[in-house]
């Protein structure tokens, strides 16, 4: 009997391409999740759909026709629906505890390699976002201990330049400014 192949990682940049902020959440749609997990879409909503008290609202929810237009048409091109014509199933979101519920519904050595991944892709980006809030705050802290001085310092420069050359006009520039108007005659 041959046994079978085993998975392959699933390169980190490929799943946090598949995370999606929808109404507020950090999000994976179905689709993705099942192509991830090697299976199909009905397959997985299926046994969410057996499993149906592991999936409160919080842990997953269907999207609404608008989001999932949104989403699908920011994803791919090829996707963009027809005018008048509607998806015949709407997406399921997972948030985070959602896809970590899925490896205890999914019993394959595969889905558990994959929610390895799919959980350190939550981290990763739950790091970047707390990196970028502490600059953020680093930077603030900066700009309010240097507003005061700044606008010395610009005052100062100002009036040295005032006093350097008091009565020259300045040059008139040539060749054309993108956002000044033009010089009427």
């Amino acid at each position: 009997m041959k046994e079978p192949k085993p998975a392959q990682p699933v390169p980190m940049e490929r799943i946090e391409r598949l995370i999606h902020l929808v109404r507020g959440e950090k999000v994976m749609l179905d689709a993705d999740l099942a192509e991830l997990y090697g299976v199909t879409t009905s397959a997985l909503n299926q046994a969410v759909r057996r499993n149906a008290s592991r999936f409160p609202d919080d842990f997953m929810f269907r999207l609404s026709s608008d989001e999932a237009e949104v989403l699908l048409r920011s994803r791919s091109q090829s996707v963009t629906l027809k005018r008048g014509q509607n998806l015949k199933h709407l997406p399921h979101a997972f948030t985070e505890q959602g896809v970590a519920m899925l490896s205890s519904v999914l019993r394959s050595e595969r889905a558990v390699q994959v929610n390895v991944a799919i959980m350190r892709a939550f981290v990763g980006l739950r790091r970047m976002l707390a990196d970028n809030r502490a600059l953020a705050i680093k930077l603030a802290e900066m700009d309010r201990k240097l507003e005061g001085h700044d606008q010395a310092i610009r005052s100062l420069f100002d009036a040295i330049r005032e006093l350097m050359d008091p009565l020259t006009k300045p040059k008139r520039e040539m060749g054309f400014h993108a956002g000044k108007p033009a010089r009427q005659k």
